[in-house]
């Protein structure tokens, strides 16, 4: 039978499904060269308007999953678990998640992103620390994992190859915001991974992509039941992000703040919970624990007792960087020259903060990037950022900021005064906003 891209454009245009035949031959000549970059913009665009069954979403996904090499974890002697994120300010969870369940018995082969718009990217954080390599050879990526428990890297060019080339030409077809299509997106590079089971922190709030909670629990629901549908375990919890996750924002900073997380030096409450959270809820969908209290002890227990810390420094070392990182952070991470209080206007209780305004000011002081081929300045930022509930005043700054120079270190605080707002009492939102488990099958 002979594949003709049209008629599979045709069809979606005309609202009718798609079979899982017709969509895998598609994607497997996008990547091949014979679907042209024309023919990928109508399919995306007549996705977008037309939208997905869950069984297209299911066939596209793994389509694309299946478009490169796809991870075998098979003799680890443990499940692979991994944690996805949407998208936050202060959100460094996957630094102290991945060895946490390491310590708890799991693997995490866990393959992380850049910084994305005002949200921070969990490698450019590992990039902070001196000869760490995020892009390690397979051989010791392997080794990392089967040796320390977790290894975080970046994704390379074998895993999933048809998502880059998709979501090149969504992104300049203005068809990036479809469910169906951040669905293949985000789970065909996870799934690609060779994963057993997958948590999905899916963030909702002035700092998140996906704005409200309604909005949140839409994706969530698509992720959660295309990935089991693809055959790995998935959950998601719907986080709040009406306000920095961590009490840094930055990428140097975020790191600084999870090795005092992860020693028990400092640890931000609502981080803690997340953290703690998501690892009881992997650990049940890993099967290593049977019930989420008791998962999130023993999760508990591996963080408090140091065990954590001890595997992520073994990460760290075994993937290039300082054998002494965990004792000796403040002497390998850069330190920005401009080091000072931001105070706020007035005085009063915060009663909201526009998160992704934080996001954006930490990208004026260099800290994130206007263009993708822009360079990081890992060591700017925010820290000792006062949360929803405290009182600011003469003796209460909102935050510390690190800048590299006067201009943008001015420039980045009066976005950060204009993010937070002041009155006389603050709400009460509640961190975890839902969680969703597959559907039953009838």
């Amino acid at each position: 039978m002979v594949f003709l891209p049209q008629e599979v454009i045709a069809k979606k245009r005309d609202g009718l499904e798609l079979d899982e035949a017709e969509i895998r031959h598609f994607i497997n000549g996008l990547t091949a060269g014979s679907v042209k970059p024309e023919q990928a913009s109508a399919f995306a665009m007549a996705v977008y308007f037309r939208d997905m069954t869950l069984d297209e979403r299911i066939a596209l996904t793994t389509a694309m999953r299946d478009s490169g090499t796809v991870l075998d974890w098979s003799d680890l002697g443990g499940p692979a678990l991994d944690k996805h994120s949407t998208g936050g300010v202060g959100d460094n969870v996957s630094l102290m998640l991945a060895p946490i369940l390491a310590a708890c018995g799991a693997f995490v082969p866990m393959i992380s992103g850049r910084g994305l718009g005002h949200t921070g990217g969990t490698l450019d954080k590992f990039d902070a620390i001196p000869g760490y390599q995020t892009a390690p050879d397979n051989t010791l990526f392997r080794k990392t994992v089967k040796e320390v428990g977790c290894a975080i890297i970046g994704q390379t060019n074998d895993l999933a190859p048809a998502d880059k080339i998709l979501y090149g030409i969504r992104d300049v077809t203005a068809t990036v915001e479809n469910i169906s299509l951040i669905t293949a997106s985000i789970l065909s590079k996870k799934l690609a991974a060779g994963l057993d089971a997958l948590i999905l922190d899916v963030k909702a709030g002035t700092g998140a992509f996906m704005q409200t909670a309604t909005e949140a629990q839409s994706l969530a629901e698509s992720l959660v039941n295309v990935a089991n549908g693809a055959g790995v375990a998935t959950a998601a919890l719907i986080t709040d992000m009406n306000e920095p996750l961590a009490s840094a924002a930055g990428n140097a900073l975020e790191v600084v703040n999870a090795v005092e997380f992860l020693t028990g030096a400092h640890q931000d409450e609502r981080l803690r919970n997340v953290v703690l959270d998501l690892c009881a809820h992997a650990l049940v969908l890993g099967k290593l624990e049977s019930h989420v209290e008791e998962a999130r002890q023993k999760a508990s227990l591996a963080l408090d007792g140091g065990k954590a810390a001890e595997i992520f420094g073994h990460m760290v070392s075994t993937l290039g960087g300082p054998a002494d990182f965990i004792e000796r952070f403040d002497d390998h991470l850069e330190e920005a020259p401009i080091i000072r209080d931001v105070h706020a206007d007035g005085e009063g209780v915060v009663t909201g903060i526009d998160t992704k305004a934080v996001g954006m000011a930490v990208i004026v002081l260099g800290g994130g990037r206007r263009a993708p081929s822009d360079p990081v300045d890992y060591a700017v930022g925010f820290d000792r950022l006062q949360p929803i509930g405290a009182r600011l005043g003469p003796k209460t700054p909102i935050a510390r900021i690190h800048a590299r120079d006067e201009t943008t270190a001015s420039e980045a605080a009066r976005r950060l005064r204009e993010a937070y707002q002041l009155g006389d009492a603050a709400p009460v939102t509640p961190l975890i906003l839902g969680q969703i488990y597959p559907e039953a099958k009838s």
